[in-house]
């Protein structure tokens, strides 16, 4: 018999009646015995001394939003994510969707305030019972507000802590959840949770997670599509169809309880349910690619990503820029130009296979803008090896992700030819130019520091061995002549020609300072395509210089848009860049580029190959596009030559920069031309540049060219030896009378590159 006053119900039932009562006190009870609290080391005590059932504001972080890189003509060509998600609005979600994932998640969510207390009792009973957590009894509301503190969480502590079963971080969930009842519309709640929940193999949203597992936008689901993603919320780790037969089975079956339980509610009838049932899971594994290595331009992706990194404009820190690209939400526009990059990429396909251990790379880029219209390679970027796959920027230099470059061969030979009508030299100028070239004494070159610099004990030689003649600006460039470019630089002044290449953009592929050494002009630094092109740009915009440009437009999550214009400014007198592109002109007709041609329009350029055969380039331009080809082995250029080599399927004894390069060149300039109003070269002031100086002496009598002057059988105009000493005694200003010492000649960089 019961003793009289004394209640001998459970501690269970009695919580039970408390929250069954729908009181205050019941509220209460109701908090502390949510679900999720249960296991060793929680305590009601623990609990009720954080009890204060007062609203508190929710810091809400912007979401980690996809970033987008689109084309010059608005394309998307690549994107980068931190998060998979692409956040939509409530009404590009289907109806269904929504119906699915409120009947399983919470089926009173537009009736019940930020806790819903029949739906918290139920589930309380439940999981008293049975000794452990088999329902759960928050709310959509409250399953938002542990998004966000799991989303906002930066190290592990904070992640463990936004998910620890205890009451305090129960109570606190329902503070929050009580101001964001207060804050937003039960839409408006509806539709951030859908963006901000994760939905398993990588999605993160409804959006994404619709396009991954079905190939289609969140507004296009149909009834059994609902029902699997509304299931995936639960358990996505457990469900993940990516993972494997096992949690696809799984996912099935969370499908047919969702499907179930909408049948149950009346969202849907149980015919409905029955035949959504019948169908299969439908999982169609899109892929969801990030990263420039799924891009279609990866080079050009690559440059892109490492400017965002490099620019303080969009973070003090690298960090900070990074986390930005990866999870700011931009949409990025670039000055790639599809149909300039295509014709790159065709022509490089036609001369040079991506199985070739040697890979052409080649850039384009507008004179007088800076722009970047086209970067691409032989060979695909990726890290698979057995596929010949490159893991870094062929066409960039290391900055942009890229390697260390290939020597610019007799491309550098603009630079001194540029410095010397600066310098007030006439097309005419010239001088004789034998076989081989000595340093005629150790002062005979001075690098920008005022220190001697060269061997006089090292003959530079032409490729050809025999004699040479008298070279001129015109006929020393057109057939590449090495030992008239030496003598010119001696007397023009290394550190001149320095200077001006500086000006002009050069610098090296891995940052160092130029090799300042005798051999400058013949093209000894390391450098990429990127950098040689907008070299030559220079000529082509009439002496401006425009850095490279890659993003011209910025649009933030918020459609606020910072944009970017070309960074210009003129590092050249304009006759002179006239002059240089007039003398580069007859590399076409008359010089190292006869057998291939020219492009049928206003074009100049050089060729280039290096000392040994270890890289071929040819860089040209016309006033409308700028372009650069370089080709060299990445194993190692000095152990990999270009000697006896088979590329794209033909078999060459040596390469030329008019071998291979040059035809690549011209091929992609003519097809990415195409439709584009050919510009003409300003004419050249012929009373400043045509002829030669006062004290040119007369031309001698021609001799037969027996193509042994120059690298690749230039023009011969003769050999005067009374003329021995006339640039010696024309000059004697001092430009070419410093001498000096290269104590590191015969290094394997520093040796002289040749066409």
């Amino acid at each position: 018999m019961q003793a009289q006053g004394k209640d001998r119900s459970s501690p269970i039932l009695n919580v039970i009646k408390l929250i069954a009562a729908g009181s205050a006190a019941g509220v209460l009870a109701a908090a502390v015995a949510l679900p999720a609290v249960g296991g060793a080391g929680v305590s009601a005590k623990s609990g009720m001394e954080m009890l204060d059932l007062k609203p508190e504001d929710l810091a809400e972080p912007p979401l980690s939003e996809r970033t987008v890189l689109l084309d010059a003509n608005g394309d998307q060509i690549a994107q980068f994510y931190f998060e998979n998600r692409q956040s939509v609005t409530l009404d590009k979600v289907a109806p269904i969707m929504q119906k699915a994932l409120i009947a399983i998640e919470d089926f009173r969510f537009y009736q019940h305030g930020p806790i819903d207390i029949e739906g918290t009792t139920r589930a309380l009973i439940k999981n008293l019972t049975t000794g452990g957590v088999t329902q759960g009894g928050s709310s959509i509301t409250q399953q938002y507000v542990k998004q966000v503190l799991v989303n906002s969480a930066e190290t592990p502590e904070e992640q463990a802590a936004a998910i620890a079963p205890t009451i305090s971080r129960k109570l606190a969930e329902l503070r929050y959840a009580m101001a964001i009842e207060k804050k937003y519309t039960k839409d408006q709640i509806l539709e951030r949770y859908l963006n901000i929940a994760y939905f398993g193999a990588g999605a993160h949203g409804i959006q994404a997670a619709a396009k991954r597992f079905f190939d289609k936008p969140a507004s296009k689901l149909t009834l059994a599509q609902a029902a699997t993603l509304a299931g995936a919320v639960q358990n996505p780790a457990r469900t993940d169809p990516n993972v494997g037969p096992k949690s696809r089975a799984l996912l099935l079956e969370r499908r047919n309880v969702v499907l179930d339980r909408m049948a149950e509610i009346g969202t849907i009838t149980k015919a409905e349910a029955a035949d959504a049932k019948a169908k299969k899971l439908g999982w169609k594994d899109v892929p969801f690619p990030g990263g420039c290595e799924e891009s279609e331009y990866p080079y050009f992706c690559l440059y892109v990503q490492n400017e965002i990194l490099l620019n303080a404009d969009f973070g003090k820190t690298a960090k900070d820029r990074l986390k930005l690209l990866q999870r700011g939400g931009l949409t990025i526009k670039t000055t790639i130009d599809p149909k300039m990059q295509k014709a790159s990429e065709k022509a490089i396909k036609k001369y040079v296979s991506p199985k070739d251990k040697p890979v052409a790379a080649q850039a384009m880029i507008v004179p007088g803008t800076g722009e970047i219209k086209a970067m691409a390679a032989s060979r695909k970027y990726g890290n698979n090896k057995k596929k010949n796959e490159i893991s870094y920027n062929l066409v960039a230099d290391m900055a942009h992700g890229g390697g260390p470059g290939f020597q610019q061969g007799s491309t550098a030979k603009a630079y001194t030819l540029a410095t010397a009508l600066e310098e007030g030299l006439k097309f005419n100028d010239g001088f004789p130019s034998p076989a081989g070239y000595t340093a005629s004494g150790y002062s005979a070159f001075k690098n920008c520091k005022g220190k001697n610099v060269g061997d006089p004990s090292h003959e530079v030689r032409n490729s050809s061995e025999g004699g040479g003649g008298f070279k001129t600006l015109q006929t020393g460039t057109w057939g590449s002549v090495n030992t008239f470019f030496m003598r010119l630089e001696q007397e023009v002044g290394l550190c001149k020609v320095v200077k001006l290449s500086k000006r002009l953009g050069l610098k090296r592929a891995d940052g160092d300072d130029l090799r300042e050494f005798e051999t400058f002009t013949l093209g000894i630094n390391e450098v990429d395509p990127v950098t040689v092109a907008n070299s030559y740009a220079v000529f082509g915009a009439r002496g401006k210089y425009c850095q490279p440009l890659a993003v011209t437009e910025v649009k933030d999550r918020y459609g606020e848009v910072m944009r970017f214009k070309p960074k210009c400014s003129q590092v050249m007198d304009e006759e002179v860049a006239d002059a240089v592109s007039a003398v580069l002109e007859g590399v076409f007709t008359k010089g190292t580029m006869t057998g291939v041609g020219g492009i049928g329009r206003d074009a100049a350029g050089k060729t280039g190959t290096t000392d040994g055969y270890t890289a071929a380039w040819f860089a040209g331009y016309t006033p409308n596009l700028a372009s650069a080809v370089s080709l060299g082995d990445p194993r190692g250029a000095f152990a990999h030559d270009l000697v006896g080599v088979t590329i794209g399927g033909q078999y060459y004894g040596y390469v030329y920069g008019a071998s291979i390069s040059g035809p690549i060149w011209k091929d992609s300039m003519m097809a990415a031309l195409k439709g584009v109003e050919a510009a003409k070269f300003h004419p050249v002031d012929q009373s400043r540049f045509g002829g030669c100086t006062d004290e040119c002496a007369p031309k001698p009598k021609k001799k037969k060219d027996k193509g042994d002057d120059g690298d690749e059988g230039g023009p011969d105009v003769g050999d005067p030896s009374d003329l021995a000493d006339w640039f010696d005694d024309r000059r004697g200003d001092g430009n070419g009378d410093d001498r000096g010492q290269n104590g590191d000649w015969g290094d394997n960089p520093l040796l002289p590159a040749r066409d």
